[in-house]
């Protein structure tokens, strides 16, 4: 999928959240996992496409379900991978429903002026007549730069939209890779991440003067 660009109202092109975070992405998991496949003696290429399908699907379920339309499968699937990704999304559901949520808006691009970044937010729900900020993830784990990311679109949404604030906190709806599985995690603050992300933003500016300097 082609990234969206994001540009200032003087129209200049500014970074995207994810393109900030992975600027300093730790990167420790993955090393370990490759190494443990070269233990295990298996093709990295090959379980990288296989684990990214399942899980893939099911995210691909849930965003044509905030569309109100049913996903419909493109190309060649594997069946087993196929009934992985339905049972992930059904489990999303199950979970939906229970945690009885209105969602208000999805896939939001948006821009900061104040800090110069741009982002496009999963979705924008309520609960309990509070707003609260939802993110998909198609991963084995949950990992710091999610709460980062997590935290800077809470920031981007804010600042477009002063008077609706992210009351009810962080949801964070997760999808592993292989089995599709679905895991649901719920945040009520945080403003850690969010200071973690401002020094990021800040650093990757230094970074990009000081490239050029050492060219």
């Amino acid at each position: 999928m082609k990234h969206a660009a994001y540009h200032n109202a003087a129209g200049k092109r500014l970074p995207s959240v994810t393109t900030i975070i992975n600027r300093f992405k730790e990167s420790g998991g993955l090393i370990r996992w490759a190494y443990q496949c070269g233990l295990d003696g298996v093709d990295i290429d090959a379980v990288k496409q296989d684990a990214a399908t399942a899980g893939t699907l099911a995210h691909d379920m849930v965003e044509a379900d905030l569309r109100g339309t049913t996903y419909a499968v493109t190309g060649p699937v594997d069946t087993d991978v196929l009934l992985k990704a339905k049972g992930g999304f059904a489990a999303f559901q199950t979970w939906k429903r229970g945690a009885a949520i209105a969602y208000r808006y999805s896939e939001v691009p948006l821009v900061s002026e104040e800090h110069q970044f741009g982002g496009r937010l999963d979705a924008i729900g309520e609960i309990d007549g509070k707003l609260v900020l939802i993110d998909w993830k198609t991963s084995n784990s949950v990992y710091q730069d999610h709460l980062i990311q997590m935290a800077a679109y809470r920031a981007l949404w804010e600042e477009n939209y002063p008077d609706q604030p992210i009351t009810g906190g962080f949801h964070l709806c997760r999808f592993s890779k292989e089995h599709g599985d679905f895991a649901h995690h719920y945040y009520p603050d945080l403003s850690e991440a969010w200071e973690a992300f401002r020094l990021m933003r800040r650093l990757y500016d230094l970074t990009a003067t000081l490239r050029k300097r050492a060219s």
